[in-house]
């Protein structure tokens, strides 16, 4: 059986604390490489003590830097994960498998969809919608480019796709707090995407929205057999679909409060 060789695309920021277990579950693969936007702490020594080829590249969005990271793997095909996720040794296997059974010419398939798993509260959570939660992350690059919006990108892959059994593990928040704030700064973004598409603040919007959200992830999607962490999830997911649309309202609002606005005499007043 014929050698297909893999590269493993990793971007980072900041990510000390689990990136060495992200490369390190990947250590079969032919060539790891780590895209970096600045990190001001040990990511980069600790994925070179753990084989890892870096390189720097200046943010510029994630799927601008997934693409570059894509762009610059030494082999066609490419799986990604994040500095969060893990590959189990029954992913491996199977991932490993496929690619040895590949017929090079013409190119079949042309990627895999990933089922992940996500440990958030204590437990494995496995419904909501985040599991199991199909993702193209295995692909051949001439067939797969990422999407470029604010958030949630994604790995557009043109061919048939094949969908893998085993789960790519997935770390998700180490705390409500950082699931809290993850959701802030991606309803920040989301919010951008709406403005991008020619959407305006609607009322309606921002109060069914979020109801149908958590509707939607606790009740139709069965979150609620995930116990009290499945009610969490639903309620922060419900909680981000609000901030998106109300920093909508913001966006709207803000420029017309400056533009009203009474300049501050700063020499003559206790303003900090």
């Amino acid at each position: 059986m014929a050698h297909t060789p893999l590269s493993v695309t990793i971007i980072t920021l900041n990510e000390e604390s689990k990136i060495a277990k992200a490369i390190q579950s990947v250590s079969w693969a032919d060539d790891i490489l780590i895209v970096d936007s600045g990190s001001s702490d040990r990511t980069l020594e600790i994925a070179k003590q753990n084989g890892a080829r870096v390189l720097v590249n200046p943010w510029t969005g994630y799927g601008q830097q997934k693409n570059f990271a894509q762009s610059h793997a030494k082999f066609p095909w490419v799986l990604n994960i994040d500095a969060d996720e893990w590959v189990s040794k029954d992913l491996a296997s199977e991932i490993r498998a496929h690619l040895d059974s590949l017929s090079t010419e013409p190119v079949h398939p042309t990627g895999f969809q990933i089922p992940r798993k996500t440990f958030y509260l204590g437990r494995w959570i496995k419904h909501g919608g985040w599991y199991p939660n199909y993702l193209h992350r295995l692909t051949h690059r001439d067939f797969a480019k990422w999407t470029e919006p604010e958030v949630h990108e994604k790995l557009e892959v043109h061919g048939e796709t094949v969908r893998l059994k085993n789960p790519l593990n997935h770390d998700a928040f180490d705390t409500i707090a950082d699931q809290i704030l993850t959701n802030l700064k991606f309803a920040r973004l989301g919010s951008k995407d709406l403005v991008w598409r020619g959407q305006q603040p609607s009322i309606f919007k921002l109060l069914f929205k979020p109801l149908w959200k958590f509707i939607e992830t606790f009740f139709l999607k069965r979150g609620f057999l995930d116990g009290l962490p499945g009610f969490i999830i639903s309620i922060n997911a419900a909680h981000s679909m609000f901030l998106k649309y109300a920093f909508l309202f913001e966006k709207k609002i803000r420029p017309v409060q400056r533009a009203n606005a009474t300049p501050i005499d700063y020499e003559n007043s206790d303003h900090r």
